[in-house]
């Protein structure tokens, strides 16, 4: 049997917007809610340069990347064509307007998964 844990009300996220929800392990959550009052979940990470996808423009059922504006499905969180990659999507529910996330998800789903360090590589001394 899955079991969900409660996130928020679908009221606190905004309407095109998107909360976090932080984990014990690996990267955040982004919950998007869209104009429709459809809520979405999503890895918080942009699958091009690990952009914070939460922090991006919600319209229809995608959202924009703040960071090169990729476009990703909040559906499935694949890019649209021509660009490629995915960012691992929650299961989600509604019930009586508070927004719940699998609970197995949140502890084991995608958290090996980080985002790309910035700044200049580190060299390796010549032996």
């Amino acid at each position: 049997m899955t079991e969900w844990t409660s996130i928020c009300r679908v009221d606190d996220i905004p309407v095109l917007g998107s909360r976090r929800v932080a984990r014990e392990k690996g990267l955040d959550v982004a919950v998007f809610r869209s104009a429709s009052n459809e809520i979405f979940a999503l890895l918080d990470r942009c699958p091009h340069k690990g952009g914070p996808l939460s922090q991006g423009i919600v319209f229809g059922t995608s959202v924009a990347c703040p960071m090169h504006n990729w476009t990703i499905g909040l559906c499935d969180g694949q890019a649209a064509a021509p660009d490629e990659g995915c960012t691992p999507p929650f299961q989600v529910r509604v019930e009586d307007g508070t927004v719940l996330l699998n609970t197995h998800e949140l502890a084991h789903h995608a958290v090996s998964e980080t985002r790309p360090i910035a700044g200049p590589q580190r060299r390796t001394p010549a032996a």
